[in-house]
């Protein structure tokens, strides 16, 4: 309503003007009938009072639709009032909105060929990789261990790439089965073997009830504790030669709980420890970092429903815990 009284302002200030005009012509003509005057006045502002209802009615839904914000794209090609002016906007926005669609799904296409070339390339640096490993095993220590140690750096870089690229698809990635919690710790365990051994930073587990078993996907979940666990011994090495790893239930939720005590986290940082390329102070210190590490496994626990929080001291150390909920815990059902 307020649209279309702001709309016809400048109609009733001319008719006002225009009734003011007329009315002072006659009374300078000598005319000086103020019933008629009150009369010509009254018939004047009725009759547009008239055709404003009118008007307004015709097209109420038309200045709803331009008042309103869309709660969807889809309504924006919607019908409106069956008068000219709403017809040539219903036209326009279905003009934009088909450009739209083409012009997102030019994009899409183009991030899934950017997606799967990805996956190719990554997939492909991993066979050379895994030849110069095999080759320095051959070789006499220390360089053995050395190239060992920067092909497995590479690896992971190469890891957190393909998943980066899969995080825009990553609903069509899931799968989501029952996962104990026990067994996917040891494969993560197994699978980090000599990246421990090399940082002399060893996991202590603390499991409070094996059959502890949630509802996630078991792939994204042990990059996720992947990641964890490589910030850990990074940020431990040379202060502190164990990591603790629990898994407990608190309250009906499913808790998995990666400790340290390394360097910890300083207070300013840990607001922005999730953001995307943020490496912080510490991170600065250790060039390894990239900064997309606890961004992905934000963002991948975020998808998954699961939650997560942080405790951390300077000088003592950090804590992840990674929460599901009771819906997702389904050790007891």
């Amino acid at each position: 309503m307020k649209l279309f009284l702001k709309e016809k302002s400048l109609l009733i200030a001319v008719q006002a003007i225009q009734l003011i005009v007329i009315l002072s012509i006659f009374w300078l003509d000598g005319f000086r009938d103020i019933h008629l005057f009150l009369y010509s006045t009254f018939l004047t502002f009725f009759l547009l009072g008239c055709y404003l209802i009118y008007d307004y009615l015709t097209r109420r839904k038309f200045y709803q639709r331009l008042t309103q914000p869309f709660e969807s794209l889809d309504e924006s090609i919607q019908k409106t009032d069956n008068v000219p002016i709403s017809n040539a906007l219903d036209e326009l926005l279905h003009k934009q909105y088909q450009l739209y669609q083409n012009q997102l799904k030019t994009l899409e296409n183009k991030q899934e060929e950017h997606r799967r070339f990805m996956d190719q390339w990554v997939h492909q640096m991993k066979t050379p990789l895994s030849v110069i490993e095999l080759t320095a095993q051959n070789l006499d220590e220390p360089e053995s261990s050395s190239i060992r140690e920067e092909t497995e750096r590479m690896k992971r870089g190469l890891n957190t790439v393909l998943y980066m690229a899969r995080l825009r698809t990553i609903e069509q990635d899931f799968h989501i089965k029952p996962v104990n919690l026990v067994k996917l710790i040891n494969e993560v365990n197994g699978d980090n073997k000599r990246f421990y051994i090399r940082n002399k930073v060893y996991p202590k587990l603390e499991i409070e009830n094996e059959a502890i078993t949630v509802e996630t996907d078991e792939k994204w979940l042990f990059f996720i504790i992947s990641q964890l666990i490589h910030n850990a011994v990074k940020y431990s090495a040379n202060k502190s030669n164990r990591i603790i790893i629990s898994i407990y239930e608190r309250g009906k939720e499913a808790i998995l709980e990666v400790k340290d005590f390394g360097i910890g986290i300083p207070e300013t940082d840990k607001r922005r420890i999730f953001d995307p390329f943020y490496t912080g102070e510490n991170g600065r210190k250790f060039r390894e970092s990239t900064g997309m590490g606890l961004y992905l496994t934000k963002e991948t626990l975020n998808i998954l429903g699961h939650g997560i929080e942080v405790d951390s001291t300077v000088g003592k150390g950090t804590t992840f815990r990674i929460i599901f909920s009771e819906t997702q815990n389904i050790t007891n059902l």
